[in-house]
């Protein structure tokens, strides 16, 4: 395996195991999640790969993931929401961008990786590769944008 590649697989068991973790108390988390969305960032860009064009499909258990995401959203409360570019309401009730929606995903999409990757290695990166350029690379920016915006407003700490 690449050194890229284990780089990748390497931040995404600490990005999973983080999330997979919050029930223990840890009140540094969203800092920690913070520092990994941008070297995330990084390492599939190191992949360099060409840009798919084809559609990404990864299974998901809805049940899990709807859970993981209220899970998150009640846990994130206030720091949740935010505002996407084309909001265009001046009430908090209007906001569109969700945070726990977007560690959701991005925990989904390195997790199905994860469980590829013992087996089926080539399948796993193609799938974070695709995937990111398709769906969770999108959510990973607006994150990485609120959890900058979260920091510059000292509201990280939880």
């Amino acid at each position: 395996m690449s050194p890229n590649i284990q780089k990748l697989e390497t931040l995404a068991r600490r990005y999973c195991e983080l999330v997979e973790s919050l029930n223990d108390g840890n009140t540094e988390w969203l800092q920690e999640v913070a520092g990994l969305l941008p070297r995330l960032h990084e390492a599939v860009n190191a992949l360099n790969l060409p840009t798919p064009r084809n559609t990404h499909y990864t299974a998901a258990d809805l049940d899990a993931r709807f859970e993981l995401y209220t899970f998150l959203r009640t846990l994130l409360g206030e720091r949740d929401g935010y505002w996407m570019e084309f909001d265009v309401a001046g009430d908090g009730q209007s906001m569109s961008g969700s945070l726990a929606d977007d560690l959701t995903d991005i925990y989904c999409e390195l997790k199905s990786g994860l469980n590829l990757l013992d087996g089926e290695p080539e399948q796993a990166v193609e799938g974070w590769h695709k995937g990111f350029h398709l769906h969770w690379g999108q959510h990973l920016l607006d994150a990485e944008r609120h959890l900058f915006e979260l920091n510059a407003r000292n509201q990280l700490a939880m």
